[in-house]
């Protein structure tokens, strides 16, 4: 399970996922996420009576967040959405959409992330509205996902923050639409 480092450094998320799965098997750790993803353990439960299981995702220190304000503990979708960067089985495609919607920017902001690493053209349209999120991080991410998964039909949304007032976000969308061009082998004006 997810200790401390020497140095006092935690372990890397990946570790600690990877660590879990060892240890209680991919399947559990994976319907757990899932779980936390669509509602069936809320975020309240997860930090109280699933508090055990909660440590799969973020290793040791989730008890102390117990005691945050529940307005925080959005932060188990959050866990429950990185933790398909490092795992994964077909069926939580469901839960990122569900997740996709969700009111927490950081949740979306992982959806995102999962869908450019694992390129999943089902969850593009979902991120589409992301584009226009206040954060510039959010949109950023939102195209570089829709780079890496998007179809011809995102080509516009993402053209229409190239001119975006932050530079990070215009140069992910620059770097998503010539990588959308790649991808599907044609030019978009």
């Amino acid at each position: 399970m997810a200790k401390y480092k020497e140095s006092g450094e935690r372990e890397h998320p990946r570790e600690i996922v990877l660590g879990s799965c060892a240890k209680h098997g991919e399947d559990a750790v994976i319907d757990f996420a899932i779980a936390v993803l669509t509602g069936d353990v809320t975020a309240k439960e997860a930090f109280t009576t699933e508090l055990d299981r909660l440590k799969w995702l973020t290793g040791p220190t989730a008890g102390g967040w117990a005691k945050l304000d529940p307005v925080n503990f959005y932060w188990a979708r959050v866990w429950a959405a990185r933790t398909f960067l490092y795992v994964w089985r077909d069926d939580a495609v469901d839960a990122l959409m569900t997740a996709a919607g969700d009111p927490a920017w950081r949740v979306r902001e992982h959806v995102a992330r999962v869908t450019a690493q694992r390129e999943l053209g089902q969850l593009a349209d979902a991120l589409v509205p992301d584009l226009g999120h206040e954060l510039p991080r959010v949109r950023a991410t939102a195209a570089r996902a829709l780079g890496a998964a998007g179809e011809a039909e995102h080509a516009e949304a993402l053209q229409a923050v190239a001119d975006d007032p932050d530079l990070t976000v215009r140069v992910a969308a620059e770097k998503a639409l010539a990588r959308l061009e790649k991808r599907l082998d044609r030019i978009f004006d």
